[in-house]
């Protein structure tokens, strides 16, 4: 067997997703003689365990379901939640915006569900998180556990702190702010990076877009800039060409700034 065929092959313990032929989509974690069930009849998990991805399974009643393993993006859209997620659409653009990368070290504040979190340490960073509520801080570690395995909790560390009244970590790479009122964390946040380090804000209101470039200017930042991000799908079925009737429009906006050096 080759490492592909391999890597293939879904084992107990696996997170894998169901989907109807209805595109209806159901995550379901791989365990020795359980069963997924649904309207249609149910399926024993041994019949997927030790089989390759992306296969066909029918269920006691006849329907057709595909099993693959859930994306990032499709998990954080299903995954259990108290705060309202960053969707997926900011999610890579904050990674390039902020220039997530292996070893990159990133207070962030506000770590809700943990969707940044997970987008983040999949793409190798250190997170120090900041985080008011003890159920979001500990939903967040179990999503994170969940999707990525407890070896990456070894590069996440949430506490119960407000980031409003102070940061104890120096000389960090990136600060990443989701928050009602980022401009209160820029004044922490010029003693907390290193000089040239990135500080983000996703905010949902331009008020907040506006008070939070001030703060920067007036605490020793450069290079601010503010973006929107817009995702549009379209449907392809045969010649019937067309944009999506939905799409998701605004959601928030993501500023960002260079610290520089002191005088």
């Amino acid at each position: 067997m080759t490492d592909a065929q391999s890597n293939a092959i879904m084992a107990e313990g696996e997170l894998v997703q169901f989907v109807d032929n209805k595109d209806r989509r159901y995550l379901v974690t791989l365990k020795a003689g359980d069963e997924f069930h649904s309207h249609s009849g149910f399926i024993a998990h041994d019949d997927v365990i030790g089989t390759a991805e992306g296969r066909l399974v029918a269920s006691t009643k006849g329907s057709k379901y595909l099993v693959v393993r859930p994306t990032l993006s499709e998990f954080i859209l299903k995954m259990p939640r108290g705060a309202q997620v960053i969707y997926p659409k900011d999610l890579g653009p904050i990674l390039m915006m902020a220039d997530i990368h292996p070893g990159v070290k990133v207070l962030e504040s506000g770590v809700g569900s943990g969707a940044l979190s997970m987008t983040m340490l999949r793409a190798g960073a250190e997170i120090v998180g900041y985080e008011l509520r003890e159920d979001f801080a500990s939903r967040a570690q179990k999503n994170v556990a969940k999707i990525l395995g407890e070896e990456a909790l070894s590069r996440y560390r949430v506490e119960l702190r407000d980031a409003y009244e102070g940061i104890d970590e120096t000389d960090m790479d990136r600060v990443i702010l989701d928050l009602p009122e980022p401009w209160q964390v820029v004044p922490h946040a010029a003693t907390a990076l290193r000089t040239g380090g990135i500080i983000l804000a996703y905010t949902p209101s331009i008020i907040q877009v506006s008070r939070f470039r001030e703060s920067l200017h007036q605490n020793g930042f450069a290079m601010a800039q503010t973006t929107e991000v817009m995702n549009r799908g379209w449907h392809v079925e045969g010649h019937a060409v067309r944009p999506d009737h939905r799409m998701v429009g605004h959601t928030g906006f993501l500023t960002t700034a260079r610290l520089l050096e002191k005088d």
